[in-house]
């Protein structure tokens, strides 16, 4: 399988040899498709699968019972997706992967991934590690995006959100969201976001430029 020169640094195959790869993804009869942008990327055949991007960027989104739309995540080269869709299909009804830029994806058959061959390969033991572990930090950025959208004010929101980032990168980091994604993704007018932003810098709270902040030291607890 021609694939593997984007797999060896994924975090789904982390601890898996670069010559074993290729025979996990044989073992577990992966596929790779590709999508323009803006198509939608989970097809009714596709819904038992785990999908990892290989490459391009991937909206999760939720639709409401009026047809609105809700940025959930933003995914990224390594991201997978797909592990809820397998176990509620109304769960699956609401959410949409859909490519905001021309993407690649790999498609992992999950009862191939979830279930260890008859040759109980060890390789194959630790693709099944290396999902659990995902999955479980997918949980906790589901918790911390209800943390986010539950505050208040918009303030707040933007502070939680930045205050995230933070404890993960340092006081100064670059975001992944540019400006409209961010106010989907807080559930805000992005002309209110740019304007809170503002707000926020005259005030002291936070420096930034673009995509890149700061949070200063006042705001610091």
């Amino acid at each position: 399988m021609e694939i593997t020169q984007y797999t060896t640094e994924l975090p789904l195959f982390e601890g898996i040899k670069k010559d074993e790869i290729s025979s996990v993804l044989v073992c577990v009869g992966a596929y790779k498709k590709t999508f323009k942008k803006d198509n939608i990327i989970m097809a009714q055949v596709d819904n038992a699968c785990l999908v990892t991007v290989l490459s391009g960027t991937i909206h999760m989104t939720m639709c409401d019972i009026n047809g609105n739309h809700t940025l959930i995540s933003v995914l990224y080269k390594g991201d997978f997706f797909g592990e809820n869709s397998l176990c509620s299909n109304k769960f699956s009804d609401s959410i949409s992967f859909y490519s905001e830029t021309d993407c690649e994806v790999l498609f992992l058959p999950f009862a191939k991934v979830l279930n260890s061959c008859s040759a109980a390969c060890e390789f194959h033991h630790r693709l099944i590690e290396n999902a659990v572990k995902l999955m479980a930090s997918k949980n906790i950025e589901l918790v911390q995006k209800l943390e986010i959208i539950s505050k208040k004010t918009l303030r707040e929101k933007i502070l939680t959100y930045l205050s995230i980032i933070a404890n993960n990168s340092g006081s100064y980091f670059k975001t992944d969201m540019n400006r409209s994604d961010l106010a989907d993704y807080l559930c805000a007018d992005r002309s209110a976001l740019s304007r809170e932003l503002s707000k926020m810098k005259q005030d002291g709270l936070i420096d930034f430029d673009k995509n890149t902040f700061r949070l200063l030291k006042k705001n610091i607890n």
